[in-house]
C-alpha cells in the first residue's frame, strides 16, 4: 500500500477482504461505489467480462447543473436513482452491492437506498 493514512489502510484492507467474496456475473453484476470528499461514483460491473455496463456520478454536468440538492446525501440517493434507472434500461434487475470497504453510512447507504427506489433488487 501507498499509503500511510490509518483510516486509508483500514478501508484498503475491508476492500479486500469484501472483494474476496463480493464477485458480480451477468445475471447479477456488481455494483460498486466509491466516496471521494467532494463527488460519489456508482458503476454497475460485469466481472466475468470485465466490463463496465452502466455509471452514474455526482461529476455528470447534468448533476453538476442541479443546486437544488441540499447536501451531499440527497446528491448521493440521486445518484442511486440515476444508476438504477440506467441498470433497468440496459435489462439489469439484481445486483450485488459492493461498499468498496466503506462503511454502510451516510452517502453508501443513500446510494444503495436510491438505486431501491429505482427498481434495482439486492
Amino acid at each position: 500500500m501507498s499509503t500511510t493514512n490509518p483510516k486509508q489502510v483500514a478501508r484498503l484492507k475491508r476492500q479486500r477482504r469484501i472483494r474476496k467474496t463480493t464477485k458480480g456475473t451477468t445475471q447479477r453484476p456488481r455494483l460498486c461505489v466509491f466516496r471521494s470528499a467532494k463527488h460519489i461514483y456508482a458503476q454497475v460491473i460485469d466481472d466475468t467480462l470485465g466490463k463496465t455496463l452502466v455509471s452514474a456520478s455526482s461529476m455528470e454536468t447534468d448533476v453538476r447543473q442541479r443546486d437544488d440538492f441540499e447536501n451531499k446525501v440527497a446528491q448521493a440517493t440521486h445518484i442511486g436513482q440515476l444508476i438504477g434507472e440506467r441498470a433497468q434500461e440496459k435489462g439489469v434487475k439484481q445486483v450485488v452491492f459492493d461498499r468498496n470497504g466503506f462503511l454502510y453510512h451516510g452517502r453508501i447507504k443513500a446510494v444503495s437506498e436510491g438505486a431501491r427506489k429505482s427498481g434495482l433488487d439486492f
